[in-house]
């Protein structure tokens, strides 16, 4: 909580929830093949790049800063995250294509970043396909070096994450949502996962509604208005501001 909010105030709180980019394996179906961790692929170059220029969007486009990411230990994520986050920190205002290979330098006291396994796809038998599946399976992660991958300086390792682990229930995600959200009410978070995350986090709080379509970096946006108070907030529901199709993700009425 922001020690500074002693007096009543209220304000909107932002939340995207966005897709990672364009994943190896649906790009080049025979990477799996010879693969040590064939559930856990990789960006493309594509996806990289659709990545950090959806980092700059976020950054030219939104009325709002992001303060804090939040992220799927699944490297495809964590990849996104680094892209993002890159984008979002950037120092130099030119905004020309970045070229693979360029070095961007970033103020890395912008965006905070963690691991959050509560916005992990399902790892299990049932949700993945026997043939990727770790011999003992047992899906690993090693989190130093996925930590090592965002931009250095960004990562918050004072953060307790809400999930220890890759947790096995599919209804989870507007419990995680609101978990999140409720840590940092003063904050507006980048929330990076899969397809199902970003359309539970439409059809959650949006009543009746069906999410048919969800692209590569695509993302929702959630808001809802938050009051403080003599150190404590009280917050309202979620609602979704995204219209369907406009960033990406499109729904219909059930």
């Amino acid at each position: 909580m922001d020690p500074s909010l002693s007096q009543t105030k209220t304000f909107q709180q932002h939340v995207l929830v966005m897709r990672h980019g364009d994943r190896l394996d649906h790009a080049d179906p025979t990477w799996e093949k010879t693969a040590d961790r064939p559930w856990d692929s990789p960006l493309i170059q594509r996806g990289l790049s659709r990545a950090f220029q959806t980092g700059r969007a976020f950054r030219t486009l939104l009325p709002f800063p992001i303060h804090r990411v939040f992220v799927s230990p699944l490297l495809r994520c964590v990849q996104t995250a680094s892209e993002v986050v890159t984008a979002l920190c950037e120092v130099d205002d030119d905004l020309n294509a970045k070229s693979s290979g360029d070095v961007v330098a970033i103020d890395s006291s912008k965006v905070r970043v963690s691991i959050e396994y509560g916005l992990c796809r399902l790892l299990n038998t049932s949700a993945v396909r026997l043939d990727a599946v770790p011999e003992d399976g047992i899906f690993r992660f090693d989190v130093p070096k996925i930590e090592s991958l965002l931009p250095s300086g960004t990562l918050d390792r004072t953060v307790e994450p809400v999930y220890k682990e890759v947790p096995q229930e599919r209804s989870r995600h507007e419990q995680i949502f609101k978990a999140l959200a409720d840590k940092y009410p003063s904050e507006n978070l980048l929330l990076v996962t899969h397809w199902k995350g970003v359309a539970d986090s439409v059809s959650a709080f949006k009543e009746d509604t069906r999410v048919t379509e969800v692209l590569y970096c695509s993302y929702s946006e959630l808001s809802r208005p938050v009051s403080w108070e003599n150190q404590t907030f009280s917050a309202g529901n979620f609602e979704v501001l995204t219209e369907s199709g406009r960033t990406g993700v499109t729904y219909t009425a059930k």
